[in-house]
């Protein structure tokens, strides 16, 4: 039962999740790392997960979290040549000119945009999940936005010109 139970959760919320991790991380190869992990994890501890309040925001919080531990670890390894973010395939799903954009962004904002926009998130879930006050949220969203339509907008008006 509870085998069939994480499969649906699994299902029905891992590409949700995967877009939210992606917004946060900006490689879509990462991202996919991160977010097995963290299912990995959820499986492990599936009786507490599933009494979560936000068990996708508990997934994408845990990838999240995973990805400032590898990269904890490896900020002293020397980058292979030629190895970038930028580098990597579009992301699925999402515009490569919104996805740049939202690489431009503060991580912070990247986070709130990830819960609150990609999946969906109320404000106090949002706050919660990333341990900061909702008034917090409210102003990092509010900011990621205006940044965001400020970058989109340039970005059109570019592509309108000869």
């Amino acid at each position: 039962m509870e085998q069939l139970e994480f499969e649906e959760f699994y299902r029905d919320s891992r590409d949700a999740c995967l877009r939210a991790v992606l917004v946060g991380t900006g490689n879509p190869h990462l991202a996919e790392d991160l977010v097995a992990e963290a299912y990995a994890q959820a499986w492990s501890a599936w009786r507490k997960v599933r009494a979560h309040p936000a068990p996708r925001a508990w997934v994408v919080r845990t990838a999240l979290n995973t990805h400032v531990s590898w990269w904890r670890r490896r900020r002293r390894e020397v980058a292979l040549a030629g190895q970038d973010a930028e580098g990597h395939q579009q992301a699925r799903g999402i515009d490569p000119a919104l996805m740049a954009a939202l690489r431009r962004l503060p991580v912070r904002q990247r986070q709130v945009v990830a819960l609150r926009v990609f999946l969906d998130l109320d404000t106090e879930v949002t706050a919660k999940t990333l341990g900061i006050a909702p008034g917090t949220v409210t102003a990092h969203l509010a900011r990621a936005v205006a940044a965001l339509r400020g970058d989109l907008a340039t970005a059109i008006t570019q592509e309108d010109q000869p």
